[in-house]
């Protein structure tokens, strides 16, 4: 099992000094996001071969790992010439994964909820051009339905990615995203079994508590999906169910920090996070 940090919060330290932070901080692997330097979201990536062959050096001399390349795309957007463009971007950022030694992507489904329908059929378009890409580098690909994506249902994710039908992707539950994919962290994991292969870890309120009201958004109805992604304990996800499932499960895949509330304290969450999900393994996993 590998229990990695995703450093969005410390998207503003160069990216050859990253390895030695994320060291520093007690983590021994990255699940590298989104950053302005090297994938940014939904643009082609910025980063170069000779970069990036710097930052492999950087990594092995921190002796801190990749566990996984997280871009995000709008491969299933309704807007073809965006969908077209996705694909390019995803292409090359597979590219620079298989140069940095990795064997794993993690992404979002995308597209748009009110366009469902178009939203899926783009992304069947990508996918068929894209998993033979996969393929050919052996890199997997987890995905998790995100709120305001085409599926935001944890069950139907799960049934997603059983119709892909391919033995190089699978599910990532995200455990801040708990109350817009069901609320049923034990059902969603039981459905998926041995498909879930990474998670990421952070807390949220329940937007869904107070009759709703929780939460006062203007004008009223508005379809927005508010959560957060807090220090696990500040928020209400019961992470003691989520990883009994997991262990019950067999999980083995790998266990993502993914806070992004503490730009102030950064530091300091992220080593209370990993001292945090220590204990959790050692709790469920002995």
């Amino acid at each position: 099992m590998k229990i990695a940090l995703d450093p969005y919060m410390f998207r503003n330290v160069p990216l050859l000094e990253l390895p030695g932070l994320v060291a520093e901080l007690g983590f021994e692997w990255i699940e590298l996001s989104p950053r302005e330097d090297f994938t940014p979201f939904f643009l082609h990536p910025r980063v170069d071969d000779g970069t990036v062959q710097k930052f492999r050096k950087e990594l092995t001399a921190a002796g801190v790992g990749i566990s996984s390349v997280l871009p995000l795309y709008k491969w299933s957007s309704p807007d073809e010439d965006e969908r077209q463009a996705a694909v390019r971007y995803w292409k090359r950022a597979i590219q620079i994964t298989a140069d940095l030694g990795v064997s794993a992507m993690n992404s979002e489904f995308n597209g748009r909820p009110e366009k469902a329908d178009r939203s899926e059929g783009q992304f069947w378009r990508s996918l068929e051009e894209l998993l033979p890409v996969f393929e050919r580098e052996s890199i997997t690909l987890a995905l998790e339905p995100h709120p305001d994506d085409f599926i935001e249902d944890g069950h139907a994710a799960v049934d997603m990615i059983r119709g892909i039908n391919s033995p190089l992707v699978s599910f990532l539950y995200c455990a801040p995203h708990t109350f817009h994919q069901g609320n049923d962290a034990p059902g969603i994991l039981k459905h998926a079994g041995d498909l879930t292969t990474a998670v990421h870890l952070a807390d949220s309120f329940d937007h869904t508590g107070s009759s709703g009201l929780r939460y006062i958004v203007n004008p009223p109805g508005s379809a927005v999906r508010i959560h957060q992604h807090l220090d696990i304990g500040q928020g209400e996800v019961d992470f003691d169910e989520l990883f009994r499932e997991l262990a019950a499960n067999g999980f083995d895949g790998t266990l993502v920090s993914s806070v992004f509330a503490w730009e102030e304290r950064a530091k300091e969450s992220s080593r209370f996070m990993r001292e945090t999900i220590g204990e959790y393994v050692t709790r469920y996993w002995g």
